[in-house]
């Protein structure tokens, strides 16, 4: 275990629906460079995983959304799946608790499908950012500049395609929590 992120708290927040691997891997990865990570969901002590094709594993929630706070964490990690974020987008706790990073500069990952919460959020435009491909037409209408690449940092927001790019997501998702706060403002 490294100490890369020794005093960090990182919360995912992630419903039912989420890709598994999307947020297993960023979790495992957290915690092995010492980070204290928290799965945060509205209204639920578990939440069910979606496992590619079929339903996965029961993952226990740490903090329930209405009882977390935004300024108690350094980071955000928002699994993509397609039930987990088209839920959060329309819940508006969801959405304030994930502009609540974006205010304090702080460090955002998001994977797949995950980036309609930044879009709902109100947090994409401006932002150079990647997704699973059928988001793109949803974050070039919101006013991102969308690539097709493994994984995309921008001031503090790590974005990645897909499961494929899990690899390339956690390390960079772990240098910019490392890196801690970014002062880039958009509009």
């Amino acid at each position: 275990m490294s100490e890369k992120l020794k005093g960090k708290t990182v919360a995912i927040l992630a419903t039912d629906g989420f890709e598994e691997s999307e947020l297993s891997e960023p979790k495992a990865a957290l915690e092995r460079e010492g980070a204290t990570v928290h799965v945060v969901a509205p209204d639920k002590d578990s939440i069910r995983a979606w496992a590619k094709t079929d339903w996965g594993g029961n993952y226990d929630v740490d903090r329930r959304l209405e009882q977390a706070n935004a300024d108690d964490y350094d980071a955000l990690e928002l699994p993509g799946g397609l039930f987990n974020p088209d839920a959060l987008r329309q819940n508006e706790q969801a959405l304030a608790f994930t502009r609540r990073f974006f205010e304090a500069h702080k460090p955002v990952g998001a994977i797949c499908h995950g980036p309609w919460v930044l879009i709902n959020a109100g947090v994409a435009k401006g932002r150079r950012m990647t997704s699973y491909p059928s988001v793109e037409q949803d974050l070039r209408n919101a006013g991102a500049d969308w690539v097709d690449q493994q994984v995309v940092v921008d001031s503090g927001l790590v974005t990645s395609r897909k499961p494929d790019d899990l690899e390339a997501f956690c390390s960079k998702l772990v240098e910019e929590i490392a890196e801690g706060k970014h002062s880039r403002q958009h509009a």
